[in-house]
């Protein structure tokens, strides 16, 4: 499962468990939820995440690091202002609203499993070897802002 690891894109990840959610839908109709299902609620969701994605990328691009999420030992700074003061991984966490927004726009509740494979692939196969790659590059610093900000939010 190693192999797994920094592989595939997270960009690339969301669309295929997006797409996985959309398929979901179609094959299950009668597991669709009236309750779950709000279109302007949806938009909101995705919109923020969109946000909050965007501010990451904007905050390591303010501190000339690398947002390239297949080579994080590229990284030439560790980043703990902005949003990252309040999650570690806030493009993730924006990419898991995106599919928050998806998940209600669908309106299904299989396609909210699609958020729980989300989060638990790329904390596996992304965030842990970024974190282990991190600690290596940046040493004490990293646990310490590790111990003070959580992972997702």
């Amino acid at each position: 499962m190693k192999r797994l690891e920094l592989l595939i894109p997270p960009p690339l990840v969301m669309l295929l468990v997006g797409l996985i959610m959309w398929l979901l839908a179609q094959i299950f109709p009668s597991l669709a939820a009236a309750w779950l299902s709000d279109t302007l609620m949806a938009i909101v969701l995705a919109f923020l995440g969109l946000v909050i994605a965007l501010a990451g990328v904007a905050t390591f691009k303010r501190a000339r690091t690398t947002i390239d999420p297949k080579r994080p030992t590229d990284a030439s700074a560790l980043v703990s202002s902005g949003i990252y003061r309040f999650s570690r991984n806030p493009m993730y966490l924006g990419v898991l609203l995106v599919l928050a927004g998806w998940a209600m726009y669908l309106g299904n509740l299989l396609s909210v499993l699609g958020l729980l494979v989300f989060v638990a692939y790329i904390t596996r196969f992304q965030i842990v070897p970024e974190e282990r790659l991190l600690h290596e590059k940046f040493g004490a610093a990293f646990l310490a802002y590790k111990d003070k900000v959580r992972r997702w939010i």
